[in-house]
């Protein structure tokens, strides 16, 4: 018996990396799931997206845990897609009581090189993205009287952090958008939460996957970090969704931050 048997939960961003994580995490406690993923080209990104390819291969791995898995393209920043998304999980799987709302993009450089359609893409998938994803969910779980979101903001979005500032900017805003949604929401079984990954190794920050990664650059995460590791995994980060998940509903509007101790650097 799985904490989550006869639950439907919904992944955006769920082809690969963290959203491929929480996938099989919450498969593996016995949610039927829908991946979300696959946008369309987006400009001046130094990582190549996730594919159908991928989120095809997410949904064969959660079908070997023995879950129904529904895999569809979605490019969250249009809000038609989303809400069809949401609809079509609740009307295949029969139910929509998890919602991760976890795509996004990161961009870096010096705040005066950021152009502005760098800035767009990154307003309209990370925060446009989780405003679209939480205002389609949010009517169906009040008909239900139960829902558990978890929004994915970042380290980033707790403290400053050099050449990442239009990014953080969006990580900041996913925080407000998801303790305001939670209050408005709190008397009908519904929960909001954020979990605030800090760098975690997935094809977004190495793109070229393997184990092909200069000395010098884990030496130098490895000291930034209080807990000498460089980076998170994906599992990682999948238990704080697990957890929050499956609370019995008196955890909401938190954050929680999975930073490999930077947490006690913020005041």
């Amino acid at each position: 018996m799985g904490a989550l048997d006869g639950r439907v939960a919904l992944i955006t961003g769920g082809a690969r990396g963290q959203g491929r994580s929480h996938a099989l995490a919450l498969a593996a406690e016995g949610a039927d799931i829908a991946v979300a993923d696959a946008p369309g080209p987006m400009k001046d990104l130094t990582y190549p997206l996730g594919t159908e390819d991928d989120l095809r291969h997410t949904a064969k791995l959660v079908e070997e845990l023995g879950r129904r898995c529904l895999s569809l393209t979605v490019d969250v920043r249009d809000p038609a897609q989303v809400d069809a998304a949401v609809q079509q999980t609740h009307q295949e799987l029969g139910s929509l009581d998890v919602v991760v709302a976890n795509a996004g993009i990161v961009s870096t450089g010096l705040l005066e090189e950021v152009s502005d359609h760098v800035w767009q893409q990154l307003i309209d998938t990370n925060l446009s993205g989780a405003f679209h994803t939480l205002r389609a969910a949010i009517p169906v779980m009040r008909q239900q009287r139960f829902g558990r979101i978890v929004v994915t903001s970042s380290m980033g979005g707790r403290m400053g952090i050099p050449e990442l500032a239009a990014y953080n900017a969006t990580k900041w805003g996913v925080i407000g958008l998801a303790k305001s949604a939670a209050l408005e929401v709190a008397k009908e079984g519904i929960t909001i939460n954020v979990v605030c990954p800090t760098t975690t190794q997935t094809p977004m920050v190495q793109p070229a996957g393997g184990d092909d990664i200069p000395d010098d650059l884990v030496r130098r995460m490895m000291k930034a970090n209080p807990i000498p590791q460089p980076w998170l995994q994906p599992e990682d980060v999948s238990r704080a969704v697990v957890y929050l998940v499956t609370d019995p509903g008196v955890i909401t509007g938190s954050v929680l931050e999975i930073g490999l101790g930077g947490s006690a650097r913020i005041h």
